[in-house]
């Protein structure tokens, strides 16, 4: 069975339970607040620059605006260009990986000014695909308490703790600013 408004698939007769119940319920409030909203779950021009602005106010090699869908969905990203030496991200990746998945479940900003400093998460897979030191996130809100993403910026050099604030501050306020983005989305 597959409901394609919300973008689920179960097998029909399928039962699910405990913490897998809870993300379905989650992920079901996310696509139907996101379609009453009028939010595209695709890539966005808007957030593209969003994201851009964010990761140069941060000093950052990327930026992202994160709708926490089935995978990671990067519906704003900014990062070098392909001739740039560094590495090239897709607009996907997996609840598996990354630090935003943390940022969700915490409903609260995440700052990794060296992802080394925890063992708790330095092993990541990012840290050895994209060789990513610096992580910076926050949790896209809505009014109603729904979780929708994050807003994030990572990059290969680490930060000096005396940063953390500072770009702390630039990813929360980048967080406000895609919900204001949001806000004012025509509602369908």
């Amino acid at each position: 069975m597959r409901d394609t408004s919300q973008g689920l698939s179960l097998p029909a007769g399928a039962s699910i339970t405990g913490p897998q119940a809870q993300r379905v319920t989650e992920l079901t409030q996310r696509y139907e607040l996101l379609e009453r909203l009028g939010v595209s779950t695709v890539a966005s021009r808007d957030f593209d620059e969003l994201a851009r602005d964010m990761a140069e106010q941060a000093g950052f090699l990327y930026g992202f605006v994160n709708l926490f869908l089935e995978e990671q969905t990067f519906v704003g990203l900014h990062q070098p260009p392909a001739d740039s030496g560094y590495v090239i991200v897709g607009r996907t990746m997996s609840h598996d990986h990354g630090w935003c998945p943390e940022v969700v479940a915490r409903k609260k900003a995440l700052p990794l000014h060296d992802v080394h400093a925890s063992p708790r998460f330095s092993g990541n897979h990012v840290v050895d695909a994209v060789g990513i030191r610096s992580y910076f996130g926050a949790p896209l809100i809505h009014d109603s308490g729904t979780v929708l993403g994050t807003v994030c910026v990572i990059d290969p050099e680490k930060r000096p703790l005396s940063e953390a604030r500072r770009l702390r501050d630039i990813v929360i306020n980048a967080g406000t600013q895609v919900m204001d983005h949001i806000a004012h989305t025509p509602v369908r």
